[in-house]
């Protein structure tokens, strides 16, 4: 392949994965001038348009679709193996990227970041928030952190946390006004906050309870709606309605007397986070000590 080939097709890889000229020229440090007279060369050269631009959005054709499915993880392969040499340096170097949601990030990632870290100077890492099951191999990205009932099974799959309960949880002043419920389609009378996630087809997030074999999805309603976890507890304690979340996210505030939990018999345990990728993947040294810290963390 020739040189400028090689260029040109990962100018088109940062535009299809960005869908956006701008961020994408950012990322290669060009302007944006500059990458659309690139991508205008490649598809002359290719006979083909690669892809579909509006004044809006940025989306690849069909034909730029399967380059962008077929080609990107090529690159991606590429670029963990010119990592991996890292390894013959004298101390590990080189840029991670994970993915993760907010919780997981806060309270798996950084602290096993905390004890690596500071020992390894030359290791970067960026951390990308998602609540999408996101495609860590086209997407660039080393690793994602996922319960493990949604983790692909092509995937080499590592614990990192114990198993996780969820919990529905609402303020003292909530409850003050309204009978607590004692099973779950109790929740129909109250005004419960709603996730919407895309790893449901952004559809709401139905709240899922167990007991004694029985399993409900129940459809909460509610006045509001976020598509993150953050605001979902915010609004807990500020007394807007009841919160879905993770045991360990409300769990200090449930110490504290700043949220009262409910339901408590009917969410049972299920497993923990666990960190996935691509089982192809050569990985770097960086990338293994961030791993073997983390699993420490799942035990």
């Amino acid at each position: 392949m020739h040189r400028d080939d090689a260029s040109d097709l990962l100018a088109f890889l940062a535009v299809a994965r960005e869908r956006n000229f701008t961020r994408a020229a950012s990322k290669l440090g060009m302007t944006q001038s500059a990458l659309s007279q690139i991508i205008r060369n490649l598809e002359e050269r290719l006979g083909v348009r690669l892809l579909n631009r509006t004044t809006r959005s940025v989306t690849p054709t069909q034909a730029g679709e399967r380059l962008f499915l077929s080609v990107g993880p090529k690159f991606t392969e590429m670029d963990a193996d010119l990592a991996a040499l890292g390894e013959f340096r004298e101390k590990p170097a080189g840029l991670v990227r994970l993915t993760a949601t907010e919780y997981a990030a806060a309270e798996i990632l950084l602290p096993a970041l905390k004890k690596v870290l500071p020992k390894y100077p030359d290791i970067h890492v960026e951390i990308i928030i998602d609540y999408g099951l996101t495609n860590i191999v086209a997407q660039q990205v080393d690793a994602g952190i996922r319960p493990g009932e949604l983790v692909a099974k092509d995937m080499i799959s590592v614990r990192v946390s114990p198993d996780l309960r969820m919990a529905v949880v609402g303020s003292p002043s909530y409850f003050a006004e309204r009978k607590r419920p004692r099973i779950p389609q109790d929740l129909t009378h109250h005004n419960c906050l709603n996730l919407r996630l895309p790893t449901h087809g952004g559809s709401l997030y139905a709240w899922e309870f167990e007991k004694n074999g029985r399993e409900l999805n129940v459809r909460v309603e509610g006045q509001l709606v976020f598509n993150s976890a953050g605001l979902l507890l915010d609004g807990a304690l500020k007394g807007l309605g009841l919160a879905y979340l993770t045991e360990g996210h409300v769990q200090p505030y449930v110490s504290q007397g700043r949220l009262v939990r409910v339901l408590s018999d009917w969410c049972p345990p299920f497993s923990g986070y666990h960190l996935y990728y691509p089982s192809r993947r050569q990985p770097s040294q960086a990338f293994s000590l961030l791993v073997e810290a983390l699993r420490h963390r799942g035990k």
